[in-house]
């Protein structure tokens, strides 16, 4: 008795610990690839107008038209790309319905052909195609799986994506322009806002990604610190040429 109930706390630890990420979600790519570019693009953006010295005002409406021009467009391309991905997949399960339908032998053959593939013995693997081929549902949806690795019952949505691309974008590029809407009048505190926000963008990325919080942020960091300096010095650089 006492070993049934070890083994079966065993069990429920592992299945408590044994969890994973979401990796497949339509929201996560987008978002931390909006705020990212947010950051980069504006704070890049800012620093560049900056270094043709522009007023405060100019650097205001330079920093909030790079805002809402990213976010629309970074929206938009991400909802054109998912949405079209769904389609391409929609339409592939849409042949493979077509198959089982007019072809279910060969498909339920071509099952078990690949179950035997994996090492299961002929008679049990062509037994498992025919049990799980008796739901057309469930016989199209592991035919996805293991013909195209695609989940039916879990495609990315494109108004997930494109509102998640918005979002983190502007919030990304608002940053840059804060301390101008506050009131600042000096580069400086716009930069420094905006590398601890890249700090944070990739310290907060290493918690999915499971790389250390301090080498994610301070990658990020540098990555977009070093964009920015380039297009202080082309902004000082254009400056002095159309001057």
């Amino acid at each position: 008795m006492a070993v049934l109930d070890t083994a079966a706390a065993t069990h429920i630890a592992h299945r408590d610990n044994h969890t994973h990420r979401d990796v497949n979600g339509g929201w996560l790519r987008p978002a931390v690839f909006g705020a990212m570019d947010g950051l980069v693009s504006n704070l890049a953006l800012l620093t560049g107008v900056a270094g043709g010295e522009a007023s405060s005002k100019t650097l205001v409406i330079t920093g909030l038209a790079g805002l809402a021009a990213g976010a629309f467009s970074m929206a938009v391309g991400e909802y054109t790309s998912v949405a079209s991905q769904r389609e391409l997949v929609l339409a592939e399960l849409d042949i493979e319905r077509r198959e089982l339908r007019k072809h279910p032998t060969d498909e339920l053959e071509e099952l078990a052909a690949l179950y035997e593939s994996r090492g299961v013995e002929p008679a049990l693997a062509r037994e498992v195609a025919r049990q799980l081929s008796k739901d057309p549902e469930q016989a199209l949806e592991i035919h996805a799986r293991e013909e195209l690795g695609i989940d039916p019952s879990d495609l990315p949505s494109p108004m997930t994506a494109a509102l998640a691309s918005f979002g983190s974008f502007a919030l990304g590029a608002l940053l840059p322009v804060l301390p101008y809407l506050l009131g600042a009048t000096q580069l400086w505190p716009a930069v420094l806002l905006a590398l601890l926000g890249l700090f944070a963008c990739g310290a907060v990325v290493a918690r999915v990604t499971a790389r250390s919080w301090w080498f994610s942020g301070l990658r990020q960091l540098l990555l977009g610190g070093a964009a920015a300096g380039v297009t202080y010095l082309l902004g000082i650089a254009f400056g002095t040429a159309v001057g």
